[in-house]
């Protein structure tokens, strides 16, 4: 594709503008190819004759002409092109089919210039005629003849030899369409487009095996289509973006061994030791793809990619005690006058001092971050301090605001994924207001270790606090709000304590994930006297699959072969439920006489969410237990640990109030 953008002179239409010809295209199909404001082709200038797209000049040593700038279309107008008039409610099988029905309909099959692109020449060529079915044209080289090699060697009599190898039909998909001004060629650069994003972008090669259960243009283009732009768009986290493309790459190399191997079986004789090796390589093969493939899904899909988000920590090593073993507290200050200065010996250094202490000063609070080592503190001095870099802890510091938060605020300028990523064995920030902006990602981010948050105040753009598998967040006395999705993300495998804070103005309250994978523990939480208010949708949401699947099970051959995943009724669930369920509540609400009186949860309306919240996360660990006892059994193990108290049970939810969200208290997000 053409490298370079130009801006399109105008957007809608001023005046009504001549209609383009379509040269033997029925009236009615004329009719819905023609632009207006609710057609796929709508962009480019409308108020003068001729064609409606720009012109984009090829760049290189060879004159080429110029060439139709089709490759920065919008979202929705490639949107509804596939949905309206390419793929509509076709299946995956049948999207060459439609496809090559589009084209017949909208290509000029002959009498149009080409620039034909690959990776090693370029080469002006003449379209005489379209292949339909296999989306191909046939081309001859033009005159002059225009090409440019990136190898020395590459003459006419080879590019001869090549088409003719060819049999002089190339993929339109590497064809790109020659200016013409008259507009007669427009809706042939479009349709091409369309066609060659499709294949770059939309379609996998392993989409045709796939079950049609529904439309291939909800189950799969939309979803994809979305995360390009959303990628584009700089929606998306870096690193997500990198994950996704690993994921790609080697789903797409696995599924090439999986068709060599099924080949290599389907040409061989049967019944034998080899075919048998061969089979049961092909079920691995298959089962990773599976695996890979359902990791794409939940990326692709923009709900789905932001309940479960991805695993990652930053790359930063914790640095250690420094080498001369000393501890040295590093004040953050714009400028520090003398009374500053007397109150900060007065009230930290003089009170603290066992001994001699060395002290830093600078100028913004990520220099001083970045200088600290193991045991370091860091104290910020009252001012607004702007930062463009992330705040990468490794180390265990704190972080201390001297004075109130409104009074210490650290604002983010500047795109980029993370503002706070702490790796830390343990953390602990207090007396600071953190206001972010232009983010990918929330403005927290807890990977491993304990963090302590003490009398903050966050002010999100994305998310607001997300605590990871395996780590730990104490909140005491803050102000959490204005995230675009949840206030607080709490991962399964992590403890999260919660007391005393608001979270409100957020697109949910707090989420808590319970993953695909069985074998995730469900998060261990604690929710003491929080105000959770004035959100959009729940106040805590519980985000859970329908099933529970055990995977590979048993192992099946003949027909049932590639059913590799053996997944569980929801009558079965429900009986799984009911075991153990009686003495699991009972145990919590052991635990929560430990904060209120029994009957709490009929003091007030505010506080009715506590007991559903934990009615919720009881069955949900319930549901776990019995998974874990499953595959114990299947292994062999049949003596399960029934002692609750092994289960380590979460959770301690008292006093919390619940106030004016949109959608009510609590609710369950199914998947």
């Amino acid at each position: 594709m053409a490298e370079g953008w130009m801006t399109a002179e105008g957007f809608g239409a001023a005046e009504p503008s001549p209609e383009p010809s379509f040269p033997g295209v029925p009236a009615d199909v004329k009719h819905d190819l023609l632009q207006d404001e609710d057609t796929f082709s709508d962009y480019g200038s409308h108020d003068k004759p001729g064609t409606i797209l720009q012109r984009f000049v090829p760049e290189g040593n060879v004159p080429f002409p110029d060439i139709f700038q089709t490759n920065q279309l919008l979202f929705y107008e490639r949107f509804r092109a596939y949905q309206d008039y390419i793929l509509a409610d076709c299946k995956a099988s049948e999207v060459r089919e439609f496809t090559a029905e589009y084209l017949e309909k909208v290509l000029e099959p002959s009498g149009w210039q080409a620039i034909w692109r690959t990776n090693v020449f370029e080469v002006l060529v003449e379209v005489t005629n379209v292949d339909f079915s296999s989306l191909k044209a046939e081309v001859k080289l033009s005159h002059p003849y225009l090409c440019e090699s990136r190898v020395s060697t590459f003459t006419l009599e080879c590019m001869k030899e090549l088409l003719e190898l060819k049999e002089n039909r190339l993929p339109l998909q590497e064809l790109w369409v020659v200016f013409d001004d008259s507009g007669e060629f427009d809706q042939t650069a479009l349709a091409i487009e369309h066609v060659r994003f499709f294949y770059q972008n939309i379609w996998r090669s392993w989409d045709e095996e796939e079950e049609d259960e529904y439309d291939y243009f909800v189950r799969c283009v939309e979803p994809r289509l979305r995360l390009h732009y959303d990628i584009l768009e700089e929606r998306v986290p870096s690193g997500l973006i990198i994950d996704y493309r690993n994921l790609l790459s080697e789903c797409e190399e696995i599924y090439r061994k999986f068709l060599n191997l099924r080949s290599s079986i389907s040409n061989g004789d049967t019944d034998t030791e080899l075919e048998n090796v061969s089979m049961a390589e092909g079920l691995r093969l298959y089962s990773e793809i599976e695996q890979l493939k359902q990791k794409l899904k939940l990326i692709e899909n923009p709900l789905l990619r932001y309940v479960f988000g991805y695993q990652k920590h930053t790359g930063i090593q914790a640095k250690g005690v420094r080498p001369t073993g000393r501890k040295i507290t590093h004040v953050v200050s714009t400028s520090m006058m003398a009374s500053l200065l007397h109150s900060l010996l007065r009230d930290k250094f003089y009170q603290e001092s066992h001994g001699e202490m060395e002290i830093q000063f600078h100028n913004d609070p990520l220099s001083a971050i970045n200088a600290c080592y193991e045991g370091d503190t860091v104290i910020i001095c009252p001012g607004h301090y702007v930062v463009n870099g992330m705040f990468s802890i490794a180390d265990s510091i704190e972080l201390e605001g001297y004075g109130l938060p409104d009074d210490i605020v650290i604002e983010k300028r500047g795109k980029g994924d993370n503002f706070v990523d702490c790796t830390g064995a343990d953390v602990k920030i207090s007396n600071v207001k953190f206001i972010q902006h232009d983010a990918v990602e929330g403005i927290l981010s807890i990977h491993h270790g304990k963090t302590t948050l003490e009398n903050c105040v966050l002010q999100c753009e994305t998310t607001g606090v997300t605590v990871r598998t395996s780590a730990e967040l104490l909140m005491k006395n803050s102000d959490l709000y204005g995230a675009k999705g949840a206030g607080i993300e709490i991962y399964p495998g992590s403890k999260c304590t919660l007391s005393d804070n608001g979270i409100h103005h957020c697109k949910e309250g707090i989420l808590i994930k319970d993953f695909l994978d069985e074998h995730y523990d469900i998060p261990k939480i604690t929710m003491v006297n929080n105000v959770i208010h004035n959100n959009e949708g729940y106040g805590v949401v519980l985000v859970k699959p329908k099933i529970f699947s055990d995977l590979q099970e048993n192992a099946q051959d003949g027909s049932e072969g590639n059913k590799l995943l053996k997944v569980q009724t929801n009558e079965e669930l429900c009986a799984m439920e009911k075991v153990g369920q009686e003495e699991l509540l009972q145990y919590a609400s052991g635990e929560l006489e430990m904060y209120a009186r029994p009957d709490f949860c009929d003091q007030t309306e505010q506080i009715e969410g506590n007991c559903e919240i934990v009615s919720e996360l009881v069955a949900a660990s319930t549901r776990k237990g019995q998974m874990k006892k499953k595959r114990l059994s299947g292994l062999g193990i049949t003596k399960a640990d029934d002692n609750l108290m092994s289960q380590e049970m979460f959770v301690s939810i008292v006093g919390n109030q619940f106030k004016w969200n949109g959608k009510g208290r609590f609710g369950t997000f199914l998947f």
